[in-house]
């Protein structure tokens, strides 16, 4: 037989393009349509339905930019329609090739009830059928709540653009409305063109080789020989007949097995403002509420707590049906989390709080209690995550992400994850490769080809629905999924519960491979640096929480002060949200992060308050000057959580160096600064050691071009590096102050449009170099680093991670290791060799890069640590990162891991200074350096029960004691959610101290009863 497969497919897409999918609404008229437009924010839904519209017609344009127009739809179902199925097809204006970035609108009946969304793919509303008694002549009225965003992401993709803020976008309008019809749907129609989808599709898959690829060729012929083109609804049910025997083929027992879940999702801001995701989740929840009602082997799976929060406040009559769809068990909430965030830059407290929130939220509102973490689209996983997620209460994690590393492939898809402390996450990656499974033949063909552990496991997850403005999951992708239940030469595809798959998944591997250590995303690296104005606000704001509960708690303990319970709450919220894993990691449009920027300035104010409040309520009445430290660490003579008067140790001397510069000697550190303002000897005096590598300088900013290949705000491409520019010009070199308690030096330089003012400071007593840098930046698609090459041979470095440090090697023996040229650090990097090590402590970066060189003049190695400061990425903002920036991080020479700690702690929580009387104890002390106190709080539940959060932090085992500043009458070991743990350790409290007994990097929760 000749080969006439190019034929028949060729024949398949016309004939499905250009007859069959036109004929699934063979009659339609026009429906009449009003608008109006709401001046500027969007307005309650009362006042969109009774506003005053005017009449306009297909073809019009509308929406201006970030606008919201309200259309009245109007209309009367034809008599001669009577026992049809009838719909609305409401085309906006759609790209299809897009399923969602762009307009979108949520339909309501004239007393407000949403009924669903329309959507690029999804443009449906039903009228009635047959079931429901279409008689014709019935008037239609609807009223669509239509948002008008701004296609940012099109057919020339990362083009600046000033379209991603509503004070630049302007005012022409971007959509023309397409159609505005009633129309018969004809079921047998669009049940045969999910037929010859799914024949078609899997043909296209299966090998030439193989009789079932030609089976199903001459059935698609047949097909389509049943079909009068001229008739196609005359004639659809013929041609279907053609295709039952290929369609029920069942497909083999060995077959790879997909649990579909019906998923949206959904970025919390991204290409839009956090007040239109409110909105884009309502319209999604309403398609997904709707399709339930009639899908009954459909589920439905939405994460982040935040989200349902939003609907709850601003669309309660969504909230509504959400809430009735989930108990009945099909509207599934997933991952526990209050957001999708990012998961290498938020702070121990924060990740943990991440869980709290979002745990608590779906127990308050639903009873649900989450066992997975859902982080399909986060930009990589820290390595300190697995121990969160289990003491969070939870036990798998699903991430699609990492299937988007450029070099090297990852080789499981199932697989147990390994923190560091030992903790292990049974992990699933999707080897659908997406979280947005259309049930394309393609995909279903990927994920069982693509899967990484045939042999032993049989199961994967396929996320499935159109995300962020596309509406979820479409009938069309439910109809495809039921064709491929059980369909020879397919995959089983199956609709299931992200707890029914991960428990199907965990029973047969019993005994799967072990990922030990950080999930890297070798992608979207340049997102640890961008927008750094966020980046600051989350970090300060993570320590000023930290204050706040620990002097509230001290202060509500010690005195009558009233610990601010809802305040806390709602702060932590506003935070964590901002952790979102497009906000902040810098990737969003310039609208997001100018709020962001304000959100962060009103939670400081209201955090310093509070603290503020605490620790006048706890110095008293006097002039006595009290030093309040919040650090988990003594310094200056105070206790940790406590305050009083600083213990002054030791002088600071300076003196002129003979080539020009400075020398600033403290007795522990002699740093010489030369007369380009740099940084050429920091001498550990008691080590009698260097610490900068011979013939180099630190604190030297250099200066990259950066322009990537895509993903500009995302990413920053190794070439990068192939052209530096060293910043060795000074404009001033002087002193700023001298005093036996400091002295600072001040350097100014110009370069390009910009300028650097930095201030460095040796003060009386520390072995730290103190660098307050002040950038005023006005450069384009630039990076801007802080070098600091030291005199140490160390094959790997240390980065804080939550709830301790992981190592990354310096070397580049692998394309693993040279994948990560740019790697996340929260407060501290630190390098050692053995007998000598060095830290560097950051108040506000991320990103950073460490590399090794072996010099020619002695063969000593040369290991260089890069703080990654400022870019100036034009897409999606055009004007990132412009203006004045702040940063402060210290070099410590001669540092263990625990002094690295200890000084990361102190330079994010800056010591206060209020007047009072006496001192104040602290609440609780730990005896070990090594062990390290992240939270002090009263418990959430208003019992007035003091929690404490401890971890060891240097990597070691501790035998230690938490002396209490407080009568305890009871402590138990609790989750991060504050509920006792049946199988912890038992611990009790003897003479107001309670014994410690801890594993490398292990976090425990205790809870105090008073």
């Amino acid at each position: 037989m000749h080969d006439d497969r190019a034929l028949v497919e060729a024949r398949l897409k016309r004939v499905l393009d250009e007859r069959i999918r036109p004929a699934v609404y063979p009659q339609s008229v026009p429906l009449a349509v009003e608008a109006w437009t709401a001046p500027g924010e969007p307005v309650p839904i009362a006042e969109g339905l009774a506003a005053t519209h005017e009449p306009v017609a297909v073809g019009d344009a509308w929406g201006a930019p970030w606008a919201t127009t309200w259309f009245k739809v109007t209309g009367e179902v034809p008599a001669a329609w009577a026992g049809k199925t009838v719909e609305a097809v409401l085309d906006l204006g759609f790209d299809e090739r897009m399923p969602g970035f762009q307009c979108e609108a949520l339909v309501y009946t004239p007393d407000g009830e949403p009924i669903k969304a329309v959507n690029p793919r999804n443009q449906w509303v039903r009228v009635g059928d047959p079931a429901t008694g279409v008689l014709g002549g019935e008037r239609v009225e609807w009223h669509l709540e239509a948002a008008s965003n701004p296609v940012l992401l099109g057919d020339n993709p990362f083009r600046p653009t000033d379209l991603g803020d509503k004070d630049t976008a302007g005012d022409e309008p971007q959509y023309r409305l397409e159609r505005m019809d009633l129309a018969v749907f004809d079921r047998t129609v669009w049940e045969l063109v999910a037929d010859l989808e799914v024949v078609g599709e899997l043909m296209e898959q299966l090998p030439v080789e193989g009789g079932r690829r030609w089976e199903l060729l001459r059935a698609v012929g047949r097909c389509l020989d049943a079909i009068d083109l001229q008739d196609v609804n005359g004639t659809a049910a013929a041609a279907r007949s053609h295709l039952t025997g290929v369609l029920s083929a069942p497909a083999d027992a060995s077959a790879h097995r997909i649990s579909a879940v019906g998923h949206a999702h959904i970025d919390s801001a991204w290409l839009w403002p956090l007040r239109e995701t409110v909105r884009k989740v309502a319209r999604t929840t309403s398609n997904m509420t709707n399709l339930l009602e009639s899908e009954d082997e459909f589920v439905y799976a939405m994460s982040q707590a935040q989200q349902y929060a939003w609907i709850k406040e601003h669309r309660p009559e969504v909230y509504a049906k959400v809430k009735k769809a989930v108990a009945e068990g099909r509207f599934v909430p997933a991952g526990g989390m209050w957001v999708e965030s990012d998961t290498n830059m938020p702070g121990s407290e924060a990740m943990a709080r991440q869980f709290v929130h979002g745990k608590r939220f779906f127990l308050d509102e639903f009873g649900v209690e989450n066992e997975e973490a859902w982080l399909p689209d986060t930009f990589g996983f820290a390595a300190g995550l697995p121990q969160i997620i289990k003491a969070a209460g939870s036990k798998w994690l699903l991430t699609q992400k990492i299937s988007w590393s450029q070099i090297n492939k990852f080789p499981h898809h199932t697989f147990n994850w390994e923190g560091i402390d030992g903790t292990r996450i049974f992990t699933h990656f999707p080897p659908v490769d997406t979280y947005n499974c259309s049930m394309l033949g393609r995909e279903i063909a990927h994920a069982a080809s693509n899967f990484k552990d045939k042999g032993v496991a049989k199961h994967s997850l396929a996320p499935t629905g159109w995300g962020d403005g596309g509406g979820g999951t479409t009938r069309e992708m439910i109809a495809k999924a039921k064709r491929m239940k059980s369909l020879e030469g397919s995959a089983h595809v199956t609709w299931e519960t992200p707890k029914e798959f991960f428990e199907k998944a965990e029973a047969e591997y019993a005994n799967p491979p072990v990922w030990v250590g950080e999930l890297y995303l070798e992608l979207h690296r340049a997102t640890l640096t961008s927008q750094a104005r966020t980046k600051q606000g989350n970090r300060r704001s993570e320590h000023l929480l930290r204050e706040a509960e620990l002097w509230a708690a001290t202060a509500a303990v010690r005195t009558d002060f009233a610990y601010p319970y809802a305040d806390l709450d709602r702060i932590w919220k506003t935070v964590l949200l901002h952790q979102f894993h497009d906000i902040l990691p810098g990737s969003s449009i310039a609208w997001v992060h100018r709020e962001a920027e304000k959100t962060y300035a009103a939670v400081a104010a209201e955090l310093t308050a509070i603290i503020d409040a605490a620790q006048r309520a706890l110095a008293g009445e006097g002039s006595q000057e009290l030093v309040f430290n919040a650090a988990a660490h003594e310094r200056s003579g105070i206790a940790a959580g406590g305050a009083g008067a600083p213990a002054l140790s030791g002088t600071v001397e300076l003196t002129a160096r003979p080539d020009g510069g400075h020398i600033l000697d403290n007795g522990l550190l002699r740093v010489e600064i030369d007369a380009r303002g740099l940084v050429v000897s920091a001498y550990d005096i008691e080590a009698d050691r260097e610490t900068v590598a011979p013939g180099a300088a630190a604190n030297l900013l250099q200066i990259h071009p950066d322009f990537p290949n895509m993903w500009d705000a995302w990413d920053v491409d190794e070439f990068y590096r192939n052209v530096v520019t060293d910043l060795t010009d000074v404009d001033t070199v002087q002193v700023l102050a001298s005093t036996p308690a400091g002295v600072s030096i001040e350097v100014v330089r110009s370069f390009g449009a910009s300028r650097a003012t930095q201030v460095l400071t040796l003060a009386a007593g520390t072995k730290r170099l103190d660098i307050d840098t002040e950038v005023d930046w006005h450069e384009t698609e630039k990076f801007l680093k802080a070098a600091f090459p030291v005199d140490v041979h160390a094959d790997r470095y240390a980065a804080e991670t939550q709830f301790g440090h992981l190592y990354r090697p310096t070397h580049t023996n692998t394309s693993w290791e040279a994948a990560k040229f740019e790697a996340c650090n929260h407060r501290f990097l630190h390098l050692a060799e053995p007998g000598f090590g060095v830290a560097l402590v950051t108040d506000s970066t991320y990103g950073h890069d460490v590399t090794r060189t072996v010099r020619e003049s002695d063969a000593g190695t040369t290991t260089t640590v890069r703080l990654s400061l400022l870019r100036a990425p034009r897409f999606p903002d055009p004007h990132t990162d412009q203006g004045v920036h702040r940063f402060r991080y210290a070099l410590a020479p001669g540092a263990g891991v625990v002094d690295a700690v200890r000084e990361g702690f102190a330079i994010n929580l800056p010591e206060r200074r209020v007047t009072g009387s006496g001192t104040v104890a602290p609440l609780c002390s730990v005896a070990s350096d090594a062990v390290a106190v992240s939270a002090v709080k009263l418990a959430d539940d208003g019992s007035g029960d003091v929690v404490v959060r401890l971890y060891e932090a240097g990597g070691g085992r501790a035998r230690t004691s938490l002396r209490l500043g407080f009568p305890a009458a009871s402590v138990v070991a609790t989750d991060l959610l504050e509920r006792p743990l049946a199988a912890a350790a038992a611990y009790t409290v003897e003479d107001g101290e309670v014994a410690l007994s801890l594993r490398p990097f292990e976090l425990v929760t205790l809870r105090f009863g008073r």
